[in-house]
């Protein structure tokens, strides 16, 4: 097992040296912790087989994959991460999930991401690479950032299994053993999402990855006033049409995908005391909006409340 944590780092700036611990044995995020004088956390990884399990305690923070983090030829991976204690919230995907003890949400770190708790919180992550991956779940990009619905017997067997696994640290599973727990954790896991995740059945494989390779262009130029079918169709080389049709696997037109994209971005900004000094006008135009008006009316139609209210109340809040 390699155990690592924030004890004995330095208060000044320990959420980014915190950073640099985690990139070099997980993923390159960035760590925002909820208190600026406050903030620790450990990571313990235990390996078995092609599974890497992890758990990570942290104090109340965000944590945000940036596409500034992604390395074009980096390698990729799938984490399903399980709540194990606190609350948390999980942006992915164009999707929202609240996670309390028990959820389960699929992750690819090849796409940007932000995960959000507001107290101290306990996360286990499976990870895995994509051709693992697929040998269990053929279509993982339909899942990702899905919440885990039904199926709640196996669920609850696969937190015991990974409660048990991340908490004995493997000293009692022979090394000769591990690459079958490892299947099987895997075989569990793939069965819960192809039972209990809310997707369309009938959607073919490819269909799923050319929606993938639309999000992800999407992500990748969000911030681009310009961005619509038309110019997603030019960066890929395929048609409109074509775009619209594989995009609608998802339920959810591009255009309205990039609209939601936009605002949710654009609230998350706003509702952070990190972000107070900026204008609305500045965040809105930061996400691709160009007009001061539409981005007032959609963001109240989307919210409920005007911008400058939806500030104050958060603030208020925070």
């Amino acid at each position: 097992m390699e155990l690592f944590s924030t004890l004995g780092l330095p208060t000044v700036g320990r959420a980014a040296a915190w950073a640099e611990i985690y990139a070099r044995r997980m993923s390159q995020v960035e760590f925002t912790p909820g208190d600026k004088n406050k903030f620790d956390a450990e990571l313990r990884i235990n390996q078995y087989g092609p599974v890497k399990l992890a758990r990570l305690s942290v104090d109340s923070c965000s944590v945000e994959r940036k596409q500034s983090h992604i390395a074009r030829n980096a390698p990729r991976h799938y984490n399903f991460l399980l709540q194990a204690e606190g609350r948390s919230t999980f942006y992915h995907c164009g999707k929202e999930s609240e996670l309390v003890a028990g959820d389960f949400v699929l992750c690819d770190t090849g796409l940007p991401h932000y995960w959000l708790t507001t107290d101290q919180s306990v996360t286990m992550m499976v990870r895995v690479l994509p051709e693992v991956l697929r040998t269990y779940l053929p279509t993982p990009e339909q899942f990702c950032g899905q919440h885990l619905g039904r199926a709640p017997g196996l669920k609850d067997t696969i937190c015991t299994m990974v409660r048990e696994l991340s908490d004995n640290a493997g000293s009692s599973i022979e090394p000769a053993y591990e690459d079958r727990v490892a299947r099987y954790l895997l075989e569990m896991i793939s069965m819960s999402y192809t039972m209990g995740a809310e997707v369309q059945q009938d959607a073919s494989a490819i269909a799923w990855q050319r929606r993938k390779d639309v999000i992800q262009f999407i992500e990748d130029n969000l911030r681009d006033p310009e961005l619509s079918p038309a110019t997603i169709s030019e960066g890929l080389r395929v048609s409109p049409r074509y775009i619209r049709t594989v995009f609608a696997t998802g339920g959810e037109k591009i255009s309205g995908y990039i609209l939601r994209r936009r605002l949710e971005e654009c609230a998350r900004q706003i509702r952070s005391p990190a972000w107070s000094a900026h204008t609305l006008t500045e965040i809105a135009f930061s996400w691709g909006f160009n007009s001061a008006a539409h981005f007032t009316r959609t963001f109240h139609e989307k919210f409920g409340l005007a911008p400058r209210e939806y500030r104050r109340v958060a603030l208020e809040a925070a």
